[in-house]
């Protein structure tokens, strides 16, 4: 197993714990609130842009583990069940009718099953998940591989990012979005994860899709996944800053 520098979010974590004390760890929508929080990650997000590209070549890997290595709880992040009549009916029938659409500035777009993706080339990879509430858990994730998903539907000349839009709400808020550029989503452990820990995903996890994206924080990996649209830019989504909790204060690094 590679161990490379991971410097972006792990040493954010250690320097917002020890500046926020409590307040760091209070929880996200309490973060999103404060002034100081949002400067802080204002002033981490640049850091994290240039110094991540500096440091890490875009195939370094996250720190991979073990079996023995693996949590006895890992705690569900985010939400942890979806209200949508639509999903509800899908999970019912083990999401046996459930398609994931892939579209916006590609070549080919795609409506693909469950089933379509697990017989895509696959990545298995045990990493740790790190959340900005400051708890991390080690966790076992089986999904197809971006990058030759990506080949296959190709990607249009102006495409610089891809956009998650997902089947959750968080209170009365527009459905859960992320994004991530192409340097991540070509990366060897970014995948459309379907199995945790040996067995296929649980709705508080994300089921039947979520994404993984190891070199970052927990709300970048994106569950409920139902569509992905590849884009030039995220400016004109929603708030513009390329994600839910980017657009509510959390200047967090998504590309460049």
């Amino acid at each position: 197993m590679k161990r490379t520098p991971n410097i972006s979010r792990r040493s954010f974590l250690a320097r917002g714990a020890a500046l926020g004390g409590a307040a760091f760890l209070g929880g996200c929508d309490q973060l999103s609130q404060s002034p100081s929080f949002r400067d802080l990650l204002s002033k981490a997000e640049w850091l994290t842009q240039n110094v991540q590209r500096l440091i890490l070549t875009e195939r370094d890997l996250a720190r991979e583990y073990t079996e023995a290595d693996l949590s006895t709880h890992f705690k569900a992040n985010g939400s942890t069940s979806v209200a949508d009549p639509a999903y509800q009916a899908q999970a019912q029938n083990g999401f046996s009718d459930w398609r994931l659409t892939i579209d916006g500035l590609v070549d080919r777009p795609a409506s693909l099953s469950l089933a379509d993706l697990r017989a895509l080339p696959s990545r298995t990879q045990i990493t740790r998940h790190d959340c900005v509430e400051g708890w991390s858990a080690i966790g076992k994730w089986t999904g197809a591989q971006m990058t030759p998903l990506l080949q296959s539907i190709g990607l249009k000349p102006e495409a610089r990012y891809l956009v998650f839009n997902c089947a959750d709400k968080l209170g009365a808020a527009s459905n859960y979005y992320e994004s991530i550029d192409l340097i991540d989503a070509f990366h060897p452990q970014t995948i459309l994860a379907y199995d945790m820990n040996n067995a296929p995903l649980t709705v508080p996890h994300g089921a039947p899709l979520r994404l993984r994206v190891e070199r970052q924080l927990g709300y970048k990996h994106a569950k409920y996944i139902q569509r992905i649209e590849a884009v030039s830019s995220y400016a004109m989504i929603e708030g513009g800053a390329g994600g839910f909790w980017e657009d509510r204060g959390y200047a967090w690094y998504a590309g460049i």
